[in-house]
Parts: C-alpha cells; sequence; structure tokens
C-alpha cells in the first residue's frame, strides 16, 4: 500500500499500487477538500531524500548514516539520510524549516520533535547524540524518556521512540 499526500490540505490517500505499473498516471480526488491531482507511479519527488528500494545506498551517499521510520499505525516504512551537524527531526508540514522532516499521521510527533547532532570523535569515528527538543510527548530511547537538556549517545541499531512512531538509527561508513 502507497499514500499520497493532497498538495491542498496535506491530507493523505491511500491505494495499492501493485494494481498499476510504473509510468502509469493515475488521478486522485482529496477526500478531505476535493482538490483533484494526478500523480506518476514510479516517479518521486522525495526519492532522492527517502529511497525504499536500496536505502543503504542512498544512507551512505554521505557516510553520515541514516534513520529508519516505521510508523506503527500503517507501518509506513522511510529511510532517510543523516548529515554532520544538527538533523532536526519533527512532522513533516508546509513551511516548516526542519532539515529531516517525517511524512506522519502520528499526532503525537511535533514539528520539531527531536535532533541527532552527528559528529566524529577523536579517532575519526561517527558519533549520534540524541536530544529532544522540548517535545510535548518526550523522546524515549530503551523505554527511558530523555529529560530536558539531557543528551544520550546512540550506536548503529539504536531504537528511539518519538509520539507512537519507532525509528531505527543505521550508522554510517566509518
Amino acid at each position: 500500500m502507497k499514500r499520497v499526500r493532497c498538495p491542498k490540505c496535506d491530507n493523505y490517500t491511500i491505494f495499492d499500487e501493485t494494481k498499476y505499473t510504473d509510468g502509469q498516471s493515475l488521478i486522485f480526488q482529496c477526500q478531505e477538500c476535493g482538490k483533484q491531482f494526478a500523480i506518476r507511479i514510479g516517479v518521486s519527488k522525495l526519492h532522492n531524500r527517502q529511497k525504499e528500494e536500496n536505502p543503504d545506498e542512498l544512507a551512505n551517499e554521505q557516510g553520515c548514516g541514516s534513520i529508519v521510520v516505521i510508523e506503527n499505525c500503517f507501518h509506513y516504512k522511510q529511510v532517510i539520510p543523516l548529515k554532520m551537524g544538527d538533523n532536526v527531526i519533527g512532522r513533516y508540514q508546509k513551511g516548516n524549516p526542519i532539515n529531516t522532516p517525517i511524512e506522519t499521521v502520528d499526532p503525537s510527533v511535533d514539528n520539531t520533535h527531536c535532533a541527532i547532532n552527528v559528529s566524529r570523535d577523536k579517532h575519526g569515528k561517527l558519533k549520534y547524540m540524541l536530544r529532544d527538543l522540548n517535545s510535548n510527548t518526550g523522546t524515549f530511547v530503551d523505554n527511558a524518556e530523555l529529560s530536558q537538556g539531557e543528551r544520550r549517545l546512540i550506536t548503529d541499531g539504536s531504537l528511539f521512540t518519538i509520539g507512537a512512531t519507532s525509528i531505527i538509527l543505521r550508522g554510517g561508513d566509518e
């Protein structure tokens, strides 16, 4: 199952992509606002940012790793590459200036929920520091909530939760 977002109101429509072939155009009408919009199967504006077919290739493009977002509601998987410095994670919304947006219908994920800082230690190895950005529902690592101002070192394979959404860190090439 795939989902597409209405360009007017950001409401999602879910459809079965296996019934269509690559390159085929589909027209949808939003159930919320009535706007008609078209998509082409197999073509995505987000393809360079989120690639499910070969996430390792995308994640290691810059060598900083990635996060794998598993939304519990629809089991909608996203692979989002990380960059050096702060990667501010939050809900995708038009006009939201964060650099690591998650497409989600989880109402418990804030627009700016948490951040992962990617840097190198004194031996040149990548390190990942997670912190909560005063979110309403908290950021949890190993079922323990990060307190305000706390920074937690996470490693490849670490599982953390924001709202009801689970995220797994995939470390980059050392």
